[in-house]
């Protein structure tokens, strides 16, 4: 791993068994190309491309992109504040459907804190009031006593009090005691545990509240839901050093980096996930735009609980557009992949030709096109979301399950998962 790795190995040694997690410097080449990989989609300004956690991100990095950042920070205002608060009697469908999710606001919160702006006045006022009708809504849904679940996440949950604590926003306690109570209990209804990112969310939410002083009679819950978390997050570290896996890892070390253990050799395992990041990253194996911007911070040493008091006068150095390096006279070999979709009948089975390095998304574009094939996607915050296969659309509670064969579900989305030459992958339609 060259001089990264050296320095990963002098770390550990100085203070591997620190009760802190230190995270330790990479190499600013390295950081450059996580950046550029973020330019291309700073471009995409129409509303279904917006994407909060990119501006976030780079605010809390050390880089910074000049003009097209403020462009960028212009274009959420203008069409988050638009589609948000616009007149409520419209009766243009396609406006309702591109209407941003709570968790879309919850993290453009977060970008117009990260420029030092704390939300105010009528308009800033109604953001506010439509996020903490959110919260209350989702606080009905899961119930008295529990036996509910959100009509969302509680991801989006945990990211929309972290929104709110950041402004300096309070809560109600029975809306913090929700959250506290699934973290206690690990209550996920559908899938038996929380998932590592769910759990950091959570955690960063606490951290701000008991730092801005909020809910203090929540307090001493929300000190024991923090440390239980954190042990979670760290007894799901795999052998290779993810916390969860590649993508949960960076929001994971944004809880961690927030606090000691003591009596918990958190440097070692800190130290264990970065070595597993640059791995993935000079491997060039993590594309995904959410996890880069979440990542870019803890490289930084920053964290989404710095917004309660940004500091948007610290150096950061011009990031500058990647240099094309590719020789035109390389044609990339074609390779097979079979694309099977058993939950539909009949059955559709086909073997396509792509050109290889291509994504899962360009092999389902490859067979749209050659006929007898349809898609059907949302834009998220993730990537593209699949939301129909042969004209079946998804139902409440259920979603397209990406399966390499034999049974292997994937962790990346259309975009980010790049098949291998001859692999099977298999579209099945999966209940929560």
């Amino acid at each position: 791993m060259g001089h990264f790795g050296t320095l990963l190995f002098l770390l550990g040694a100085l203070g591997a068994l620190a009760d802190i997690c230190n995270i330790p410097e990479v190499d600013s080449t390295l950081v450059q190309k996580l950046g550029q990989h973020l330019l291309p989609w700073m471009d995409q300004l129409s509303l279904e491309h917006l994407n909060p956690s990119i501006y976030v991100g780079l605010r809390l990095s050390s880089l910074e992109a000049g003009p097209k950042e403020d462009l960028y920070l212009h274009s959420l205002k203008l069409h988050y504040q638009q589609s948000l608060l616009g007149s409520a009697s419209s009766d243009d469908n396609s406006d309702i459907q591109a209407k941003p999710s709570m968790g879309q606001l919850a993290l453009y919160l977060l970008a117009l804190r990260s420029n030092c702006e704390l939300v105010g006045g009528r308009k800033g006022d109604r953001l506010v009031s439509q996020l903490k009708r959110f919260l209350e809504d989702e606080k009905r849904a899961i119930g008295d006593h529990h036996k509910g679940h959100p009509h969302t996440s509680y991801y989006q949950y945990g990211l929309s009090i972290l929104a709110l604590c950041v402004h300096q926003k309070r809560v109600h306690d029975s809306v913090v005691g929700k959250l506290l109570y699934a973290m206690e209990h690990d209550h996920h209804p559908h899938q038996g545990h929380l998932s590592v990112d769910t759990m950091a969310m959570a955690g960063l939410a606490f951290t701000c509240l008991k730092r801005s002083h909020f809910n203090p009679d929540q307090r001493n819950r929300m000190t024991l839901a923090i440390r239980k978390v954190q042990e979670k997050i760290l007894k799901a570290q795999t052998p290779e050093g993810h916390f969860g896996n590649v993508y949960s890892t960076p929001l994971a070390l944004q809880l961690l980096v927030t606090s000691h253990m003591p009596g918990v050799e958190l440097g070692v395992a800190c130290l264990k996930a970065t070595t597993a990041l640059s791995t993935s990253l000079q491997d060039e194996a993590v594309q995904n735009v959410l996890m880069i911007s979440q990542l870019l911070p803890v490289l930084n040493q920053r964290t989404y609980v710095d917004l309660i008091s940004p500091d948007c006068l610290a150096p950061r150095v011009m990031l500058e557009p990647a240099v094309e390096t590719t020789s035109q006279s390389q044609v990339p070999e074609d390779i097979q992949v079979m694309l099977k979709v058993p939950s539909v009948w009949p059955p559709y089975t086909y073997s396509l030709s792509v050109p290889a390095g291509s994504s899962l998304e360009d092999v389902l574009k490859k067979a749209q096109e050659l006929g007898g094939f349809m898609y059907g996607t949302q834009a998220t915050l993730s990537g593209p979301y699949l939301t129909s296969v042969m004209g079946k659309e998804i139902g409440e509670r259920e979603f397209w399950q990406l399966i390499r064969a034999p049974d292997t579900p994937l962790r990346q989305g259309i975009a980010d998962y790049r098949p291998q030459d001859r692999e099977t992958i298999e579209l099945r339609l999966v209940i929560w």
